[in-house]
């Protein structure tokens, strides 16, 4: 009999991973703090939770992906919250990008409580939720990685256990860090080609399969030349991971100047009212 599933937060990429897990034929309870973004998944079958309690009541396995650190504390180690309600067997995997620290605490608290749980942040953005093809990094014991792994075969296509507790966050975090400059060089390249005369489309053809290929350079840079800054990542949530990436680094004691730039970048992005703009709007601050 399959395991019933709790699924908390159905933004951007959470209702794509959500809609995956229905098609799959698996019991749904949800919550989301708008129920209105939720109204497809209620409309596929899902059934709707008044609060993250009510959905651990009812559930096996709980996902969830949401927005900042402190939602995820709050989430989870609320008077309110999942491990409160939570019991002896369930699974808790939380998606979200967060800090490593505090995965490795709800990680203990349900140790305690005689639950399991897994960090097992995703790269991949809104094409990779959509299509079931996400990178997934996971950290956590790994006997629960394995019994987990059917399930995120259907949300994912890279899967990979990277370590106890809080290694799913940190490999997440070598994720932030490569596509921050990235990001930066990708912009630059486009508008040289721009100032060089040249069709940006057509130096795609030839640089996006060659030694500058990258998710991003595939995915991303064809958006900017259509001017669509729809939200495949919120600049906003791409702010946050690069701030847990510094604070992680300075912890180790490691200067990353390229991070820190592009960070700063961002935040002059945000002030210029672009939190809410894909990560690709980056663009604009040559503007």
């Amino acid at each position: 009999m399959k395991k019933t599933i709790g699924f908390i937060g159905t933004g951007v990429m959470g209702k794509s991973m959500a809609h995956h897990l229905l098609r799959a034929e698996y019991s749904m309870y949800i919550y989301t703090r708008t129920k209105e973004k939720a109204q497809e998944l209620l409309d596929q079958g899902a059934i709707w939770c008044e609060n993250p309690t009510e959905v651990a009541k009812q559930s096996d396995i709980i996902f969830t992906i949401i927005g900042e650190p402190k939602d995820v504390e709050e989430v989870y180690l609320g008077s309110q919250g999942i491990l409160a309600s939570g019991r002896v067997g369930q699974t808790v995997i939380d998606m979200t990008t967060s800090k490593p620290s505090l995965a490795k605490e709800i990680y203990v608290k349900a140790k305690e409580k005689g639950m399991y749980a897994l960090d097992a942040p995703v790269s991949g953005g809104d094409t990779g939720a959509k299509n079931g093809t996400l990178a997934i990094m996971v950290g956590g014991d790994r006997e629960v990685y394995e019994k987990m792994l059917t399930i995120f075969e259907i949300i994912g296509q890279n899967i990979v256990y990277q370590g106890e507790a809080g290694a799913g966050q940190h490999a997440k975090m070598c994720n932030q860090i490569a596509i921050a400059t990235n990001m930066i060089g990708i912009c630059e390249a486009l508008l040289y080609a721009q100032k060089a005369g040249l069709d940006p489309e057509t130096v795609l053809k030839s640089i996006s399969s060659g030694a500058a290929g990258s998710w991003s350079l595939s995915n991303l840079a064809p958006r900017i030349i259509k001017e669509d800054f729809e939200p495949g990542f919120y600049v906003k949530h791409f702010i946050k991971d690069m701030k847990i990436a510094l604070e992680e680094a300075e912890k180790m004691e490691l200067n990353l100047p390229g991070l820190a730039m592009a960070k700063e970048m961002y935040e002059k992005l945000a002030l210029q009212g672009e939190e809410l703009s894909g990560t690709q709007a980056l663009i604009k601050y040559w503007d």
